[in-house]
């Protein structure tokens, strides 16, 4: 959290909040730093998200409740294992997001070692996600440009991960927010494929880069309860958008392959 916010704080831009959603903290050190972030800082709140059901945990709750105190026209959800590299990112993010027709905007993410870990998402490429999407050029280098450059290029995508990921508020409200039934997998993909619906675009950005610790502080997928949770969200998705994943996705061409996110060729079967 300390990395993530001082990361911020780094960037060029100052017309911010910063909103942090405690949810389910146990240890007073992290308490402590938010008593000394809201003495320090005047724009940053902490609003406590409390579940249903004690200690369980729903992205898409935690996400729409916390959008829910924001005061601003655009929205910047980020991850708080995300430290963000580039100086001028909210500049850069703004001025796709302020156009009419933009939905979305998401960043370049990488690993710890300097590999990709997000150059955009495709919809309908396998894994363990079971063909339902993936982030895209993950665990190439930090300076490979990708096939055709796609890992470098701007370009419209159909859906970008909320780790880092730029919604214009009024957007947000007119498709209702995280679906909250997605409460880990696919919200995100969720999100953006319901804003493509309502005509907007998504843009991936990769000249806006951060790293991302993924899972350090929420963990791994390694219970028994938690990959129940994963097939059922598989499913919800499966029904929810059968048309894109039958056709295909619109900006991944049906000769590459479906098994790899690398942009190679696909094989005939």
């Amino acid at each position: 959290m300390e990395k993530c916010i001082t990361s911020i704080r780094q960037g060029s831009y100052r017309n911010y909040e910063i909103i942090i959603i405690e949810n389910n903290s146990k240890s007073e050190e992290i308490f402590d730093y938010y008593k000394e972030l809201q003495m320090q800082y005047p724009d940053i709140r902490v609003v406590e998200w409390k579940p249903e059901i004690p200690g369980t945990f729903n992205y898409s709750a935690i996400n729409n409740y916390g959008a829910s105190y924001a005061k601003g026209e655009y929205l910047l959800f980020l991850n708080n294992d995300i430290e963000i590299i580039t100086k001028d990112y909210m500049e850069r993010m703004l001025t796709l997001c302020g156009k009419e027709n933009t939905g979305a905007v998401g960043a370049k993410l990488y690993y710890p070692d300097d590999t990709i870990q997000h150059a955009g998402i495709v919809i309908g490429i396998g894994g363990h996600a079971r063909g339902i999407a993936a982030n895209m050029c993950v665990g190439q280098v930090r300076s490979d440009s990708g096939y055709m450059y796609r890992a470098s290029l701007r370009q419209n995508l159909s859906a970008a991960t909320a780790a880092f990921l730029m919604v214009p508020a009024k957007v947000f409200r007119e498709v209702d927010g995280f679906c909250e039934a997605l409460s880990v997998a696919f919200n995100d993909v969720d999100l953006c494929l319901k804003i493509r619906k309502k005509g907007y675009l998504i843009i991936y950005e990769p000249s806006v880069e951060a790293y991302h610790y993924e899972s350090k502080s929420r963990g791994q997928e390694d219970t028994e309860e938690k990959v129940r949770r994963f097939q059922e969200e598989i499913e919800y998705m499966r029904t929810r958008w059968i048309d894109i994943l039958k056709q295909g996705d619109p900006y991944y061409h049906p000769g590459l392959t479906r098994y790899r996110t690398d942009y190679s060729l696909g094989q005939k079967h």
